[in-house]
């Protein structure tokens, strides 16, 4: 597992090369309800979320756009973890 520091602070590389890829490129530069989809099953990937990947999950959603739609349903699963 590869990981950044930003600030002093440990997030999980695989999920922030994921966002940026989501909101790179095609579309309007905001994270789509299925692209938000995808980085929670991305955090789920072993038997729990790490706090790492928790903390990744939070950065991103401070960080990135996400479209309303996407921006709700991030937050919803963002709390069942």
């Amino acid at each position: 597992m590869a990981y950044v520091t930003i600030d002093g602070q440990k997030y999980e590389k695989e999920l922030l090369d994921l966002a940026k890829e989501h909101t790179t490129g095609r579309g309007e530069g905001k994270i789509s309800k299925d692209e938000a989809a995808d980085l929670i099953k991305s955090a789920q990937d072993g038997t729990k979320v790490t706090d790492t990947e928790m903390a990744t999950l939070k950065y991103i959603r401070s960080t990135f756009d996400f479209t309303d739609a996407a921006a709700t349903f991030f937050d919803a699963e963002i709390a069942k973890l």
